[in-house]
């Protein structure tokens, strides 16, 4: 089956390509794609070489896994189903993530067109008058990063709760934890960015305060949400830190994510290290989206047509203006 998808053809190179999908077995649904959510830090990884997953190639001596398609977050529309898929039909709008696509070194099929998914990565989504629109679920996967973040820590009303990192998971984390009635501040480092958290949300900007200055009110912190793997933050907080509270930290790959894990014996601080995508946590996080308490189109800053996705990803290397949530728009 033809499709079109956004290829990294090698390190920082981004094409907008015919790519060939598999046909659709009977456990597979074929969606045509409305929008597709970039996931900027992982599929920046993986566009910079840095990510070695999968089937690999060899490249004068050096192992690099392209070309692919990256991504793994887009809704669309059903326009048909393998003869044991029963929970989508024709017409449904859904979320679908990884999709196959055929011929590359390496793939998750995220921003492809059509796309052939298994039915296991579909979600159909919530048909509710008044409700979000289809787009509200492009960023599923991501949301469900940073509502498990959020979900993790025990919280009681009233308690303190700090998220380092202003980025997608940082929001999703916060907000997440202000629904559970969380007193939550974000240390960020993007004014833009920390102006996009809820009103209800404290915020600083470390680029502007000192960390001395940052954590000198704070005391009895029951939660701390890592979105950044910024240990050397995480470290000046601890001792604000209650006995029994959590440290959380959001899947960050990387030696500056290193722990001790006798740093934590002290407080008898638990650790929770959430990593990829389950579909209760999918389910809880699509409704969460469905009844407000995470929002995502808000932070939505740029939206541009797929075959203009090269220009989005110059924009996010420059990163010489503000941006975050991105999205490609494929009608």
């Amino acid at each position: 089956m033809k499709a079109n998808a956004v290829v990294f053809t090698d390190v920082n190179k981004v094409a907008y390509l015919e790519v060939e999908a598999p046909d659709p077995g009977p456990d597979d649904v074929v969606v045509d794609v409305e929008h597709s959510w970039i996931s900027i830090g992982t599929e920046q990884s993986f566009l910079r070489g840095e990510r070695i997953t999968g089937e690999q190639v060899t490249r004068e001596g050096d192992i690099l896994p392209f070309p692919q398609v990256a991504g793994y977050q887009k809704v669309g529309i059903v326009r048909e189903v393998g003869s044991r898929v029963t929970s989508v039909k024709p017409g449904d709008r859904v979320f679908a993530s990884v999709s196959g696509v055929e011929g590359m070194a390496f793939s998750t099929g995220g921003h492809v067109n059509p796309a052939v998914t298994h039915v296991s990565q579909i979600w159909k989504l919530p048909d509710t008058p008044g409700g979000p629109e289809a787009l509200a679920y492009a960023p599923l996967v991501l949301a469900q990063v940073g509502y498990n973040c959020g979900i993790r820590p025990g919280i009681t009303p009233g308690d303190r709760a700090v998220v380092i990192g202003d980025g997608l998971v940082g929001q999703w984390a916060a907000q997440t934890l202000l629904s559970r009635g969380a007193d939550v501040t974000v240390l960020g480092r993007n004014d833009g960015r920390l102006g996009l958290l809820p009103a209800a949300v404290g915020r600083v900007n470390l680029r502007k305060v000192s960390m001395e200055e940052a954590v000198e009110g704070f005391s009895d912190i029951q939660a701390v949400v890592d979105t950044v793997g910024a240990m050397s933050v995480f470290r000046a907080i601890l001792p604000k830190m209650k006995v029994n509270s959590h440290l959380v930290s959001a899947g960050f790959l990387g030696n500056e994510g290193m722990v001790d894990i006798q740093e934590l014996r002290p407080l008898e601080i638990t650790l929770h290290s959430p990593s990829g995508w389950q579909p209760e946590r999918m389910d809880a996080t699509l409704a969460a989206i469905a009844d407000g308490r995470i929002q995502t189109i808000p932070l939505i800053t740029h939206t541009l047509p797929a075959h203009e996705a090269a220009k989005a990803w110059d924009m996010i290397q420059a990163k010489q203006e503000f941006f975050l949530g991105v999205v490609l728009d494929w009608r």
